[in-house]
């Protein structure tokens, strides 16, 4: 409780201020007392001044009389010595006339007036001659004078006396009350002082406090509670300098959790930050006391390791610990299966610098990553191939920027009677250095990124604004075809941007078909049947695109709200010359029939296929032998000079 209010900010204000306080009474008492004391000892000098004056009019007026008595009995000696006594009180008296207070100035009067009849008798006395008789008469008359004057005298010195003991006494008694308050002030002051210190320390005590927990902010995660970036930076370049020392070797993993998205998207964030203390848990479960573990962010985490012996050393603890990472989870009651990818980094065989060893980590958890490797060493080799393909990747957000991707279309036709009934666009990339660059140079890197959103969101734009094109320029009306990848499906955003793209381009929504992969379906089926779902109420055709090579179950197919399956080129190729690829084929057309879906080949590429594909019902083609993927301008060519151009109408 004390400390609480100690604590309070309105405890430590009064504090301060009932302090300053305390301070400024301390001085006006000092103050009072210097003024009091000077005053006090001005009075005192003044009355002293004044008493010793009428002390001296006594000394005189008794010099005089002493000198009138020797005067009487020796006139011949005592005329001298009367003449040197007589009037040395007159400076005293007029002294006490000016500098005397008011009653000393109204007895002073009667004084001076007594002492002057004093020296005029003193006078006539010694004008008077052998008259003994006068003489004697006149002596006594001075003498009475005289007394007169020294009593006047001592009754002012005593006045003065008493009253410089009664202004004493009543200065000690306020002395005493300053002294009195002074001991209470500075008690109050102490207190106050005490109190003040108390908050000092206090506040001290948490500024210090909340500098630590700062500094443990600053380095920790706040998630998972592990080591941050810089943290395992600080540690990575101690465990360098201590290996270099010693001559030993440092073993750096990074690992990355496979399909950490699709939980935060499917059960949301609070089910994606329990997975990750659980990953968290794991690996400083697995992992020895001298090793660093770290989150450097979203789903990755890294593993310091001082004294590796050898990268196979390196590549062995890996594994262990990819081991003792995966596995079923429990989120808040749903059960999800834990996976990731290491990268592994050595130094001093692979990097000689901290920064060094975390980027070729980094790139072994990418070739891992990719190549659905578990655990990856960093290799030079491979290091040099994604080096340029994330230099690609970084090129690609400027070529979208700068309208350097472009579509080449390559058009669907019937095999019944060759009519085109609408094209699918391809995209590809005319870099200014490495030319044009097929779909496959970039693409897969771009869906392992976030650029994926955006490249599928131009393509989607450039696509319906040449359907535009082709609609008001050359009065053709053609249907275009975007594939779409995983990520759109699962954005619940995505059919509010198809629709906003239609609606800016002014294109109908059955003139588009999005083409979408079995393992787009099966990632997550609820997710995608409610994008799709969307999609088709808005008059979207849906399309499978190669069918056959997924592993989508025929529940997905069901109750998925699809137009149209189209069949893997693997398959199509070998129809004419493989019972197996034919039977694959007539499995296909039958389920689709079943689901009243419509049904596309791919890879055409002989008139014979063409042919064969027509007489199992198939009712549409595309492939090399029908047209190869053109730009836009040569597939206007393209149609004029297509044997079945008479008959050309879209297929809705």
């Amino acid at each position: 409780m004390l400390a609480k209010v100690v604590r309070s900010k309105a405890v430590a204000r009064a504090a301060v201020i009932g302090l300053a306080l305390g301070v400024f009474a301390l001085a006006a008492l000092a103050a009072v007392s210097i003024t009091t004391n000077a005053s006090t000892t001005s009075h005192i000098r003044h009355n002293s001044q004044i008493s010793d004056r009428w002390a001296q009019i006594d000394l005189h007026i008794s010099v005089e009389s002493e000198a009138l008595n020797d005067y009487m009995v020796a006139k011949k000696f005592g005329k001298d010595l009367l003449d040197s006594a007589m009037y040395s009180a007159v400076s005293d008296l007029a002294w006490q006339a000016r500098y005397g207070d008011p009653e000393d100035v109204g007895n002073v009067v009667l004084v001076t007036d007594s002492y002057n009849a004093f020296t005029q008798t003193l006078t006539e006395l010694r004008r008077t001659g052998t008259d003994r008789e006068r003489t004697q008469s006149l002596a006594d008359q001075a003498t009475l004078s005289a007394s007169f004057v020294r009593k006047s005298a001592n009754a002012n010195v005593t006045r003065h006396r008493l009253a410089m003991d009664q202004y004493l006494a009543e200065a000690d008694q306020f002395n005493q009350k300053l002294s009195l308050a002074a001991i209470t002030v500075c008690g109050v002051d102490f207190l106050l002082l005490v109190l003040c210190a108390g908050v000092l320390l206090t506040h001290q005590r948490r500024i210090e406090g909340q500098a630590v927990e700062s500094r443990y902010r600053a380095l920790h995660d706040e998630l998972t509670g592990l080591a941050n970036r810089a943290l395992l930076a600080d540690e990575i370049e101690k465990a360098l300098r201590t290996a270099r020392q010693h001559e030993e070797a440092v073993g750096l993993l990074l690992l990355d959790l496979n399909k950490f998205k699709e939980v935060n998207d499917t059960l949301g964030h609070h089910a994606g930050d329990l997975l990750l203390q659980e990953v968290a848990t794991r690996l400083t479960g697995a992992v020895r006391h001298s090793d660093t573990v770290a989150r450097l962010g979203g789903d990755e985490f890294a593993v310091l390791m001082p004294q590796i012996l050898s990268p196979e050393h390196c590549s062995e603890v890996a594994r262990r610990l990819l081991d003792s990472l995966e596995g079923p989870a429990d989120l808040d009651g749903v059960t999800v299966d834990i996976s990731g990818s290491i990268g592994a980094a050595v130094f001093p065989l692979h990097s000689s610098t901290g920064t060094e060893l975390l980027q070729h980590a980094d790139i072994a958890m990418y070739t891992a990553k990719r190549n659905r490797l578990g655990i990856a060493v960093y290799d030079p080799e491979a290091d040099r191939h994604n080096s340029q393909e994330l230099g690609l990747i970084g090129e690609l957000r400027r070529a979208i920027d700068e309208n350097e991707l472009v579509l080449f279309y390559q058009p669907k036709v019937s095999t019944r009677t060759g009519r085109v009934v609408g094209t699918e666009a391809l995209i590809r990339w005319e870099h200014p250095s490495r030319g044009l660059l097929m779909p496959g140079d970039f693409v897969p890197q771009a869906e392992e990124s976030e650029i994926i959103i955006p490249l599928t969101d131009r393509v989607l734009a450039m696509a319906l604004d040449q359907h535009r094109h082709w609609r008001d320029e050359d009065g053709t009306l053609l249907s275009v075809a975007v594939n779409v990848p995983t990520v759109c499906l699962l954005d619940e955003a995505f059919a509010d941007r198809v629709g906003a793209a239609l609606e800016l381009a002014g294109v109908t929504p059955a003139m588009l078909t999005l083409e979408i992969t079995e393992t787009s379906i099966i990632s997550d089926p609820v997710r995608a049947s409610t994008v799709l779902t969307r999609l088709r109420e808005m008059g979207v055709r849906l399309s499978v695109d190669d069918f056959g090579t997924g592993y989508s179950s025929m529940s997905y197919l069901q109750s998925m709200p699809l137009h149209e399956l189209k069949i893997d080129r693997s398959f199509v190729r070998t129809i004419a010359d493989s019972h197996g690829g034919a039977a694959i084929v007539r499995a296909v057309l039958e389920l689709a029939r079943a689901l009243d879906l419509e049904v596309v080949a791919e890879g055409v590429e002989d008139e014979a296929t063409l042919a064969l594909l027509g007489s199992m019902d198939c009712a549409y083609a595309q492939g090399y032998h029908i047209s190869r993927p053109v730009r836009p301008a040569d597939l206007i060519t393209w149609l004029s000079s297509w044997r079945t151009q008479k008959d050309f109408q879209p297929v809705l």
